[in-house]
């Protein structure tokens, strides 16, 4: 992004903060930071925000920076593919518009747009991406902030189209474009430059090369040391250098949360599998096969393929010969999404042909006895891949073996292989209508798992009706489809069915706001309720004001309550409650709890908020955090609970304070006559702020904060009193917003803002 994107940046956080939208305004500046840093459920929150502020305030280039800053969390780390593209042609159409195609930053909208297709199918998309990449390259001089990176996924375009030797050369003479323009290399086009250069079968150059780009400085520097890691693995495991490839591999729980090295990082465990120093373990085998399904979600058609033959081989190297033959079904039926199969059809077959020369590992003992032997086993060193080979001769034939051969399927990530058995015997024989209750439970999980929602629903019509409601319920539920989920569970309840439909009925009537029932289905089987689901229907009970109903759940939990009727008003400790921020992030706010699930908010928070002090907050009783095992600890420790909504808002209204500090003597007056009026306040500056002396420029300690009043004081009377209790400070406060408000003593307050340098 180049400087003049920047400067709009700022511009806008002034006006969104003058339009009161201080948030946002805080959160502009942090897109990039959220993209690279991983917080996406803030970034999926703000992003869009700030892209429909920006329009309505007619900013063009700020509506394409939230925009691209939206989409770069989500094709870089998270390696979306299909899923983003057509939000990547959008926002390339967009950039190009009249208003839009000035901005500096909006070749980036090109770049974006290859890497979606890269992330869909690299091969299958390289002739578009070289056709969109090279007339922008040709229009983008290298001083161009956008240069570097259209030209990475160039030399990408060119090694997924099988000319690496080209990429090479065009890397070269990129690098030496931007020296002549006085700019230094990306660390990433270094590294697609190694890539390149490894695919050309140069291995101790693709090394060399990645060293060369170790001190270049990175478009994403967060990603920089995984990405870096796992490329050298790759290179050094190539080479047969085990060790040092072993050491600077990243180990599973760092690239766990990172998509994009997911194939690289399994291809290059792959080459170190059958060294001392890697574990081929089932557990791997089960992430790999998560991280498959994670690729089908958001339609990395390529990398699920790959994946799924890299992992095929890696069940052969720990003998799963069943594993291996459906992961060769998935790769093939996988290719059926791809724009360029290459030699992919050989690859499947090759695998299939070492799954059937493979020695599956010899049996613990008689076909006939592998149920109890499965029963017996060791339940924390089992190896639930091997158990799934041993119990698939009777699995389809004998029920006892059938739920545990399919289950395990399941747990592994095969849900659609143990339905097809299970389906098999249950369905296909006409018994489903008489099987017992935790045959058709398995059978659900499995089709659900699988996503394989018609076939359940077809299956849900040939049981009974209760059971059949339960099914249905189960499967809208997952989906999210509450109503759906909340109609179903009616009729299965009203069948007959047990708590579980209960349950069911409930979490749909939450999730619709209709909190009295969702209370009150669980109330009618009180006695029958673990202490779960009594707190979970204190908090429905607690939303819906059913006062009694909440008294019933606290009896139930041995909870003891002051008051016999009407709303809880106690006092029962400090708490902090967790509520989300303007920004898409968390706030933790001391609170006063006064019920089983309600707090009062005890700090002011500042305008644009949607709470404040006073508020009555309903939260769920579940500890955040555990509760410290250290005595000493366990005195300081002020237990977090997730808010859940605001019951009834409190009415104050907050305003903001700023200027040097005072004396202790003034400060603790201060702080008195705010508490005898019950007005909270709460310090956000910490012992780092200064302010600037207005006649010597020296730093001052300084102080702002916000004060909250009730609904029944007006603004006047705010300023009056701030005024009356810092008159007599060596340095004076300020209040512009609120001399604002009410239009008293405006130009001091600029004055002192502006001297101070507040």
């Amino acid at each position: 992004m180049d400087v003049d994107i920047w400067a709009w940046v700022g511009d806008t956080q002034q006006q969104l903060s003058e339009a009161g939208n201080v948030g946002l305004a805080m959160a502009l500046g942090d897109l990039p930071a959220q993209a690279y840093e991983g917080r996406y459920p803030q970034l999926d929150v703000m992003a869009p925000a700030i892209a429909q502020q920006a329009e309505a305030l007619e900013l063009p280039w700020l509506e394409f920076y939230a925009r691209y800053w939206h989409l770069v969390g989500r094709l870089g780390d998270r390696a979306q593919g299909a899923v983003a593209v057509n939000d990547a042609e959008q926002l390339l159409a967009f950039a190009q518009r009249e208003d839009v195609r000035d901005c500096p930053a909006a070749p980036a909208a090109i770049e974006a747009l290859a890497v979606a297709w890269a992330n869909t199918d690299g091969p299958g998309y390289a002739a578009q991406r070289l056709e969109a990449l090279g007339p922008a390259i040709e229009a983008t001089s290298p001083e161009h902030p956008a240069f570097a990176g259209l030209v990475t996924q160039y030399i990408a375009a060119l090694i997924d189209a099988g000319r690496p030797e080209e990429a090479v050369t065009y890397a070269e003479s990129a690098v030496e474009r931007l020296g002549v323009a006085g700019r230094e290399p990306s660390w990433e086009l270094g590294a697609e430059r190694a890539r390149g250069l490894l695919r050309a079968g140069r291995t101790d150059d693709a090394l060399a090369a990645l060293q060369a780009a170790a001190d270049f400085k990175p478009d994403d520097p967060v990603a920089k040391p995984y990405r870096d890691g796992v490329r050298r693995a790759l290179i050094l495991a190539t080479l047969g250098r085990i060790s040092e490839a072993v050491d600077a591999l990243p180990d599973l729980d760092v690239v766990g949360e990172h998509p994009r090295v997911f194939v690289e990082w399994t291809q290059a465990v792959a080459k170190l599998a059958d060294s001392a120093q890697i574990t081929n373990t089932w557990q791997l085998g089960r992430v790999v096969r998560q991280w498959i399904d994670y690729f089908g979600m958001m339609g990395c058609y390529r990398a699920r393929v790959e994946l799924a033959l890299v992992a095929g081989d890696l069940a052969l190297g720990r003998q799963g010969v069943w594993q291996a033959r459906l992961l060769a079904g998935l790769a093939e039926s996988g290719t059926a999404e791809l724009r360029e199969t290459d030699d992919l059809a050989e690859r499947i077959t090759a695998l299939r042909a070492a799954a059937d020369a493979t020695t599956e590992p010899a049996s613990p003992g008689p076909v006939e006895e592998r149920v109890g032997l499965f029963d017996a086993a060791d339940g924390f060193n089992a190896d639930p891949e091997k158990w799934v080979g041993w119990l698939a001769p009777l699995s389809g034939k004998d029920l006892e073996a059938t739920r545990r051969h399919t289950t395990t399927l399941g747990f592994l990530g095969f849900p659609a292989a143990g339905a097809d058995i299970y389906w098999k015997l249950l369905v296909d024989t006409g018994d489903i209508a008489t099987a017992d209750a935790e045959d058709v439970a398995y059978l659900t999980t499995l089709l659900i798992e699988a996503r394989q929602d018609e076939r359940l629903e077809q299956m849900a019509a040939m049981l009974p009706h209760a059971a059949q409601h339960v099914a249905l319920a189960r499967l809208y539920s997952a989906r999210e489809r509450w109503q759906e989920a909340l109609d179903a569970a009616e009729h299965a309840v009203s069948a007959g069915a047990g708590v579980e439909a209960r349950r069911l009925l409930s979490g749909a009537a939450q999730q619709l706001d209709h909190n009295g029932r969702a209370a009150e289905v669980l109330a009618e089987v009180l006695d029958e309720l673990a202490d779960e689901d009594v707190w979970r229907m204190i908090v429905m009970a607690t939303s819906a004001e059913d006062w009694d109903l909440v008294r019933k759940g606290a009896a139930k939990l041995g909870m003891p309550l002051k008051s016999k009727e009407g709303p809880i008003e106690e006092e029962m400790g400090l708490i902090r409650l967790v509520l989300p921020a303007p920004d898409g992030g968390q706030r933790q706010v001391l609170s006063i709890r006064t019920g089983p699930a309600t707090a009062r908010l005890a700090l002011p928070q500042p305008r644009g908020m949607d709470y404040n002090a006073g508020d009555l907050v309903v939260f769920d009783p579940q500890l955040l955090e555990p509760v410290p095992d250290d005595p000493k600890e366990q005195q300081n420790f002020v237990p977090p609970f997730a808010a859940v909504r605001i019951l009834r808002p409190g009415g104050y209204t907050s305003y903001f304070f700023d200027g040097a500090a005072p004396s202790e003597e003034d400060w603790a007056e201060f702080t008195e006559v705010m508490a005898e009026r019950g007005w909270p306040m709460w310090v956000y500056s910490d012992e780092n702020y200064t302010i600037n002396h207005p006649s010597t420029s020296e730093p001052l300690p300084g102080v702002f904060g916000w004060v909250a009043v009730p609904p029944n004081v007006t603004a006047a009377e705010v300023d009056a009193l701030l005024d009356d209790a810092t008159e007599r400070w060596s340095h004076p406060l300020a209040w512009l917003d609120l001399a604002r408000e009410i239009g008293v003593e405006v130009e001091r307050h600029e004055r002192i803002v502006k001297e101070y340098g507040l």
